[in-house]
């Protein structure tokens, strides 16, 4: 969701590492979970005393404090002193240091479509071979990660420009254990699986689903998770890169069809609690309370890593609530365990020996498993001991990117504003309210079609 743009430049920066001793929040060689011999190997090579390296992200608050947990191993391990800021409106920000020609030395961003437009104007150095390889080679679904950080230069060449960081998984969907096994249900490993669960909840007097497309302004975007997710079910992902980027258009069947096997679960007033029509007025962070109503409103809920907010007070994750990987078809073996998901990647935006350091220094375990083994981050590194993190939810989250064999960023967020944040949302409205998938797909594709 894009914010608002008013905050005086004066105002902007937080900076927060200036004076920040590097207090290390695990003794180094203490505990074997970590693997510090990739950190004592990571210091033999870096001296930086004497340099700064300064970062802006978009990291504050409660994660700031924990970005600066893992910048204290790269203080510690190079002499460097490292300055981290951040902005309540970083995306813009960014965008005028760089212009202004006084940009930081590293970047860190979670829009894609920000980080292509600053690669296109040169404001951005490759990150070379060397890194594409390590992707490849350490990263799960390696190739996803190295098209993700792949952007076109100034000069219209693509190379990698960026390093992906701290990721998050949207293709979950959630349930009570309890009501599982009250009711004799088994976690589907296939979407056959789970069409069938949700026909069995309806033929024992149940409602399978809870959904809820409410978000004010907003309202429809989680509609577009389920779409891309089934996207990725149904087709191929150069179909999916095809389609975020307008190369295939909406009314393509392949979209069409993707559209519908997200009404197939919507669309159907025995599937969802209070009805097909409840579906868009129901607000998305009241959606799930469904699942721990009794005797349960609802079994089933789709939704990103960040829903356990809005559980009620209390809800241990793992215990009272918990989820499963929204499985691929049995019947498509070929697009394997495709994840949907967000997350941000590394830039550099000064090219210094500090920030290709920097860049090094996220190759590591290390700069991984401290950061994990606090709270709020996965990561796709092959090479990371699992038992770092810091509970159990989040290791099985941090499973289901290692068996991914694709991963693709959220797409709606790699449209245009006006159609990833406007006629897709919208659209999604029209088509639980009783449109079609072509009337619908038409209409965003005539939105799509207006802005060129």
């Amino acid at each position: 969701m894009k914010r608002s743009l008013v905050m005086g430049v004066a105002a902007l920066a937080l900076m927060a590492g200036a004076a920040h001793g590097a207090e290390l929040k695990f003794k180094p060689g203490e505990d074997a979970k970590f693997n510090w011999a990739s950190y004592e190997e990571f210091k033999k090579g870096h001296d930086l005393k004497g340099q700064t390296l300064t970062i802006f992200g978009p990291w504050r608050g409660e994660d700031q404090t924990l970005v600066e947990s893992v910048l204290d191993y790269f203080r510690d391990a190079t002499g460097a002193e490292v300055k981290y800021s951040s902005s309540e409106n970083y995306e813009q920000q960014i965008v005028i240091d760089t212009q202004a020609g006084s940009p930081p030395d590293v970047a860190v961003l979670p829009q894609p479509g920000l980080i292509a437009d600053l690669a296109s104007k040169g404001y951005l150095t490759p990150l070379g071979e060397e890194t594409q390889k390590w992707l490849l080679e350490n990263y799960a679904a390696g190739q996803s990660w190295v098209d993700l950080s792949t952007y076109k230069g100034k000069d219209g060449t693509a190379a990698l420009y960026a390093f992906p960081y701290k990721i998050d998984v949207k293709s979950l969907v959630w349930y009570v254990p309890e009501n599982f096994e009250d009711a004799g249900y088994e976690v589907p490993k296939t979407m056959e699986d789970l069409k069938a669960l949700t026909e069995k909840i309806v033929a024992d007097g149940g409602t399978p689903w809870c959904i809820g497309l409410g978000s004010g302004g907003a309202t429809g975007w989680p509609a577009t998770d389920w779409v891309e997710d089934m996207m990725l079910r149904t087709q191929p992902a150069d179909a999916y890169d095809k389609w975020v980027t307008n190369a295939m258009p909406f009314t393509d069947a392949a979209v069409t069809g993707a559209i519908d096997e997200f009404g197939w679960f919507s669309k159907n007033d025995k599937f969802v609690a209070g009805g097909a029509a409840a579906v868009s007025s129901t607000d998305f962070r009241d959606s799930p309370k469904g699942l721990f109503s009794s005797p349960p409103k609802c079994y089933l809920h789709h939704q990103a890593s960040f829903v356990p907010s809005f559980f009620p007070e209390g809800t241990v994750v793992g215990e009272d609530a918990d989820f499963f990987y929204m499985p691929p078809y049995a019947s498509k073996p070929d697009l394997g365990n495709p994840v949907l998901g967000a997350g941000t990647l590394a830039m550099i935006t000064k090219d210094t020996p500090a920030s290709r350091a920097f860049i090094a220094f996220l190759q590591t375990p290390i700069a991984h498993e401290v950061w994990m083994a606090q709270s709020s981050f996965l990561t796709p590194l092959k090479t990371v001991n699992q038992d770092a993190y810091a509970n159990g939810p989040m290791k099985k989250q941090g499973e289901i990117l290692l068996n991914a064999t694709t991963f693709r960023f959220d797409g709606s967020d790699l449209m245009p504003g006006k159609i990833g944040a406007g006629a897709f949302w919208t659209g999604m409205i029209d088509y639980v309210g009783g449109k079609s998938s072509a009337d619908v797909a038409a209409g965003i594709q005539k939105s799509w079609d207006a802005i060129k």
